[in-house]
Parts: structure tokens; sequence; C-alpha cells
């Protein structure tokens, strides 16, 4: 697989993640990654991160409701 078809398809997975709507399970179905352990190798190759840590930036970043 070449970089940039690597990197868009860790885009994509990193889109999926953001909308918090499937597990890495599902996320590794679906775009074909043969485990979910082979999908974190790849997501942490390009981002430098695991799928867990970028998870966690996220919620870090969001605010609840009550802090509005």
């Amino acid at each position: 697989m070449s970089n940039t078809l690597s990197t868009e398809k860790i885009e994509r997975v990193k889109e999926l993640i953001v909308y918090d709507e499937l597990t890495l399970s599902e996320i590794a179905f679906q775009l074909h990654y043969s485990s979910v352990a082979y999908l974190s190798n790849q997501f942490k190759k390009v981002t430098g991160m695991t799928p867990t840590q970028f998870k966690k930036i996220l919620d870090k970043n969001r605010k609840s409701l009550d802090e509005i």
C-alpha cells in the first residue's frame, strides 16, 4: 500500500473516531484492516499516536454542556 493511500485511510479512521459512532473493531472491519492491532499500528505510524490517545485528546478538548 502506498503512503498516500495509507494516509488517506488513516484520515478516514480519524474521521470515524471523531464521529464516535463505531468501535475500533467496527472501523477496522469497515475499512478492511486485518485486525484492530494492525489498524492501530498503521495509525501510530502515520499520526505518531495510538487511536486511544487521539480519542483522549478529542475528549479533553470537548466541553460538556454544563461548561458552555
